[in-house]
């Protein structure tokens, strides 16, 4: 589904990302390990068109989109939760829903959307109508992930979606992850409970320094002593 070959970029010179190559398959949930300023943010920023690689390619679905940007990667198939949510704090969740729809055209099919959002999200259902600003850090991540889901994507990008949450919300948030995957819809995950992260994900790679340096499947990862003295603590 996605092949991203040697990204490279840069910010006033600065190289944030040297050397990145990734795959991620149809349904596959794929991790992005790495520790703070390994290029995690800026490669999927790239992959979902926020930024303009400086250099290699992007290919989604057989089709070269390196050039492509957020607004034509949307109704491409692709779309990207943020890290830091990014929700519109002085709308309702049922108005965030609607922007994160506008991809579809058809009243009907996106009505048919936020019920399936509210389905997937109860809390959500019950809080359709109140500030996104005044949920809880939980309930703002939940309609951060719903909201990118609207676009019907057939792969989310999720950028630390478990940042600031209690530990009883981060597993919570991981069984809802699966459910979404379930679903047919395949997960590209940057995420620094690396642990969490393995449990969930088919295959993960590793980044340092920008580049790719491991690749494998997340059982293994999570067995391999290095990854473990790196990312889990142990």
């Amino acid at each position: 589904m996605l092949e991203v070959a040697k990204l490279h970029y840069a910010y006033a010179g600065a190289v944030a990302v040297s050397d990145v190559s990734l795959t991620v398959a149809e349904g596959e949930i794929v991790a992005l390990l790495g520790a703070n300023g390994a290029g995690k943010s800026t490669t999927v920023r790239m992959i979902a068109g926020a930024l303009q690689p400086q250099g290699g390619s992007i290919r989604f679905e057989g089709q070269d989109v390196t050039r492509a940007e957020c607004h034509e990667m949307v109704p491409r198939g692709v779309a990207l939760c943020p890290e830091g949510r990014l929700i519109m704090p002085q709308m309702s969740v049922l108005e965030n829903l609607l922007m994160g729809g506008y991809t579809q055209r058809d009243p009907v099919r996106r009505r048919e959307a936020i019920e399936e959002m509210f389905a997937l999200f109860p809390r959500l259902a019950e809080r359709r109508n109140q500030l996104g600003g005044l949920m809880s850090g939980g309930e703002q991540q939940m309609l951060a992930i719903a909201r990118a889901l609207m676009s019907k994507p057939r792969l989310l990008i999720l950028d630390e979606p478990s940042l600031g949450l209690a530990p009883k919300l981060v597993a919570e948030m991981f069984q809802l992850l699966k459910r979404v995957n379930e679903t047919g819809t395949a997960i590209l995950l940057v995420e620094q409970n690396a642990r969490q992260a393995l449990r969930v994900s088919h295959r993960a790679y590793v980044l340092e320094k920008g580049q790719t340096v491991r690749e494998d499947r997340s059982s293994n990862l999570i067995d391999d002593d290095a990854i473990r003295a790196a990312f889990l603590g142990i």
